[in-house]
């Protein structure tokens, strides 16, 4: 992980992802929804929905949201969404995980391929990359709102169990076994920090550069990915500019 920075990627898509935030809540309903009907409506009881309402309360979705999909869960509604994962290269051979959660299998897997093949990508089959990712718990200090120093954000990260830490400028970013993610969240909270992102998510194991003549392809099939309704999240081995 070392030089990977997850938080330079996440701050370089918000403002697109600002544009489109509509749809991102029809998503975090959808996750929300399966969450709750699979292990209750109570978050402090059902750690897979505190994770997703932490995820949209980032986002900024209304309480009124957040709430509708949970009584709907409650309610009994019979809708069910298949969690689903597709693998693939994009442009200039970067590894790329689609997660997505769908009522139609054979919809989205259709709309995945052709934003591949489309846009200079190759879908693979299941396993061709997944191996090349981990999965992470992963967690943000906004430097200007913890005023802790590195050496007492380390000291406590380890002492809750967390694997690496990742000091820039502007924040601080705890990796963790997913396992232990909770557990150093929780912990972190209840040391007084304020946590600016908290989730588990997938880290590529290395990374690529994407070659110049392939970034606009690559750019626009991701952004094509992140715009079908059934895909909640996409993850690239792509190299940002801090690993270059």
């Amino acid at each position: 992980m070392s030089g990977h920075s997850k938080w330079h990627n996440i701050q370089g898509r918000k403002n697109a992802q600002d544009s489109k935030r509509g749809k991102i809540f029809q998503k975090l309903s959808r996750e929300l929804f399966m969450a709750a009907k699979a292990g209750g409506a109570d978050p402090d009881s059902n750690a897979a929905l505190r994770l997703i309402v932490d995820k949209a309360r980032a986002a900024n979705m209304p309480k009124d949201n957040i709430k509708r999909a949970l009584d709907k869960a409650e309610g009994g509604s019979e809708e069910h969404y298949d969690e689903v994962v597709y693998e693939g290269y994009a442009p200039g051979g970067v590894a790329v995980l689609v997660e997505a959660l769908t009522d139609n299998k054979n919809r989205t897997a259709s709309s995945v391929r052709v934003a591949f093949t489309r846009n200079g990508g190759s879908m693979g089959s299941s396993g061709s990359v997944a191996y090349m990712f981990d999965r992470k718990g992963y967690i943000v200090l906004d430097r200007e709102k913890n005023t802790q120093d590195e050496d007492q954000v380390l000291l406590d990260i380890m002492d809750l169990g967390a694997d690496d830490l990742q000091t820039s400028d502007d924040v601080y970013e705890i990796y963790t076994d997913a396992k232990d993610f909770a557990a150093v969240r929780d912990g972190l909270i209840e040391k007084g920090y304020e946590l600016a992102n908290s989730e588990l998510t997938m880290i590529p194991q290395n990374t690529m550069a994407v070659p110049e003549d392939k970034q606009e392809q690559f750019e626009h099939m991701i952004d094509q990915l992140e715009d079908d309704d059934d895909v909640s999240e996409v993850y690239t081995a792509a190299a940002d500019d801090d690993d270059e």
